[in-house]
This record gives C-alpha cells, structure tokens and sequence, in this order.
C-alpha cells in the first residue's frame, strides 16, 4: 500500500514501466476500445435505421463491422504492449514461439477459424443475403426461414413458426442451398388431390380451377392435369402461381381443405384403398376307383 501511494505522489501512475503505470495504461486501452467499438457499433445502425430505401447491403455492413470492432481491440492492445516496456521486451520471445502458437491456435479453434473464413466467402460470393429466404439442412431436418443475420461465425434464420436456427458458416458455405429469394419471388404451387374411380373426372377438374381462380392468393392458374393412378383412383394436380413460398404453403392448405368439402357437397368420393378378395372353390377330389380282386 505504501508502495502505491509513494508512486503516486511522484506521479508515476503514468509511467508505464512501473506496475501502477502499466495498470492504467491497460484500464485506458480498454477503455478507449469499448468506446470506439460502441460508437461504431452505434454508427451502424443508426445508418441502417435511416436507409429507407436499401442502398446499403445490410449483409456487408453488419459482417464488416463485427470486423472492424476485432480489429480495434487488436489495435489496442497491440499500442499497450508497444507502450509497456515490460511486454516490448518480451516481443523477441514471443517472436521465436509464434510459429508454435500458431499451430496450437490452429488446431485449437479451426472450427471457428473456418466459419470465419466461410463467412467472408459469403460475403464476397453472395448467395444470399440478408432478408432473403433460404431453405438448408439441419439436424432437426429440412428448415425454411428468412436470413436474419450473417456473423463471423454463424448465419441465423428466423422459421415461419418464430423459431432461430443457427447455422455455422462453414456448413450453409459447403452445402446445397435453396434460396427462395430472387428477382422473380413467385412460387409454382403443385396440388395434387386424389378422387375415387366411379367419379367424374371433368367434373372435378371444373372444380378445382373454380377454386384456384377464386382464392384471393392465386396470381395465375396453369392447369389441372390427371398425373397419377392409384390403385383406387387417379391424381389431379392443380398448378397455380402465387406471390412467394410463403403464400404457396397457405394457398395448398386453403385448396385441399375447400376441395375435401366441395367434392363432399358434389357426390365426389375421394380415393380409399380396397380390397377385394375372391374365394375360389377347391376342386372335388375325383372318386376313388374301387378294385374288386379275382375269386
């Protein structure tokens, strides 16, 4: 305690060769560094707030501004460990061991290392960015959902059911994608509906395109082709385009549940498997012929 307080009464709290000096000097740094990083951070959004329009890419924005504020604190310490004599002089033997660091950091945290890099790949090929809808391969199975962020190290996808999967980016990098986004939005919804044999085939059809041609999401009807038979009946499929993946979902439930209940009302049975087992009689057996043995 003593030692502290001789130090600061010869004001060598700001000498950074001496234990309180360099002490302060790291309190400073860091907090400079928080500083700049939260106006940065502050910067950026406030310039996305006001980018009504969308000139600017959101996607690069955000990722290169995750970079920068790395890059600041990398800066700070860099500057704090030039400044402290201490840590100057143990730059020659960091030096001599850094090819063993840097091997040991390699294998120690490639996975993060390779989503960073994977996402800078992203960055600058561009399959998708963010607002866009993507559907990909997780663990829970195949997820549809809108790109909500890309980060240095995982890309995050809000579900139509409110839900965020999180998925590294060196496994949306390495593979198949579908974006759902693009210049064209409209989706191709298919609709295939099953009716019985003994039903009226054209009389169904009418049916359908009634339906599509009504519901309010329908852009355009293409068609209702028979594309299938069952074993207990045949298959329409009714094509329609609507605005967007998420429009064809409501419309293909909206047009199954109206055509279970239309073809109710019209006496059109839909296709329920049968079977029909056929009993054939067994032959008689031909009449044992009797042998009557010579007296």
């Amino acid at each position: 305690m003593t030692t502290i307080l001789d130090q600061l009464k010869h004001g060598e709290f700001a000498n950074p060769a001496q234990p309180i000096g360099a002490l302060v000097y790291a309190v400073v740094f860091a907090l400079l560094a928080w500083i700049i990083g939260r106006a940065l951070r502050l910067a950026v959004q406030r310039v996305l707030a006001r980018d009504k329009r969308a000139y600017v890419d959101r996607t690069a924005v955000n990722f290169l501004a995750q970079l920068a504020q790395i890059g600041v604190w990398l800066f700070a310490f860099i500057s704090y460990a030039h400044l402290v004599p201490a840590l100057a002089r143990l730059g020659t033997a960091w030096l001599a061991s850094v090819g063993v660091i840097s091997v040991v950091l390699g294998l120690a945290a490639q996975n993060t290392l390779g989503n960073l890099i994977a996402g800078i790949s992203l960055l600058l090929y561009r399959p998708f960015k963010v607002g866009d809808r993507l559907q990909v391969t997780a663990p829970s199975g195949l997820e549809t959902g809108v790109v909500e962020s890309l980060d240095l190290g995982y890309t995050i996808l809000k579900t139509d059911d409110n839900r965020r999967v999180v998925v590294p980016n060196s496994a949306i990098a390495s593979q198949t994608t579908i974006n759902l986004t693009g210049e064209d939005p409209r989706v191709f919804c298919s609709v295939p509906i099953g009716i019985s044999c003994d039903s009226d085939i054209d009389k169904a059809r009418a049916i359908l395109l009634e339906l599509a041609r009504q519901h309010p999401q329908t852009q355009e009807v293409s068609g209702c082709p028979v594309t299938q038979f069952g074993p207990a009946g045949v298959v329409l499929t009714l094509g329609a385009w609507c605005a967007d993946s998420a429009t064809a979902s409501v419309l293909k439930g909206d047009l199954l549940e109206q055509a279970a209940k239309r073809f109710a009302a019209e006496g059109l049975k839909l296709p329920f498997p049968q079977t029909t087992v056929t009993l054939i009689p067994a032959e008689a057996p031909p009449p044992a012929s009797s042998s009557s043995s010579p007296s």
